[in-house]
């Protein structure tokens, strides 16, 4: 069971450095029913509830376009999630592992991402099912599924290259 600031055998926090300002700008706010970690599911689901992102109305206009897909990829900063373990034990049985091999809230840059189902738009209000976040959780971007997504411009020169 997930527990609050919770330090399980094996998990290693670290100090945290001081915040830089990357000039991240929220530009709304999801809405889901959990208003508790211990409630809210682990992995969002596309059959679950309808949850509600509002855009400030501002951004309401870069909605144009969006209602053409299905799914949306949601992004959004779990501010409510520690930022200080660098090892984890998911599951409390004692297998340790880093926090980049883990989907684990508990981030250095606690960004969540959910693939969620378009269900309409309302507005300024994107209606979706799939999130797994608390209720006043902050909107950092929406994006149309990338695996559906056709780019609008044609390839280019140098576009398929790779590295050496």
């Amino acid at each position: 069971m997930v527990r609050r600031n919770e330090i399980r055998p094996g998990e290693v926090a670290v100090e945290m450095p001081p915040a830089t300002d990357a000039g991240l700008v929220f530009i709304g706010t999801i809405r889901t029913p959990w208003t508790d970690r211990l409630l809210c599911p682990r992995q969002g689901r596309l059959d679950g509830p309808v949850c509600r992102i509002e855009l400030r109305e501002t951004w309401a206009g870069g909605l144009s376009g969006l209602e053409g897909y299905e799914r949306v990829e949601v992004l959004y900063w779990l501010d409510r999630s520690r930022r200080d373990l660098l090892l984890q034990s998911p599951r409390s049985d004692g297998t340790v592992r880093g926090v980049f091999s883990l989907r684990s809230p508990v981030r250095p840059n606690p960004i969540g991402t959910s693939l969620a189902a378009l269900v309409g738009i309302e507005g300024s209000t994107v209606l979706v099912r799939g999130l797994d976040c608390l209720d006043g959780t902050p909107l950092i971007d929406l994006k149309p599924d990338r695996c559906a997504f056709t780019p609008l411009a044609p390839p280019q020169p140098g576009d398929f290259e790779t590295g050496t």
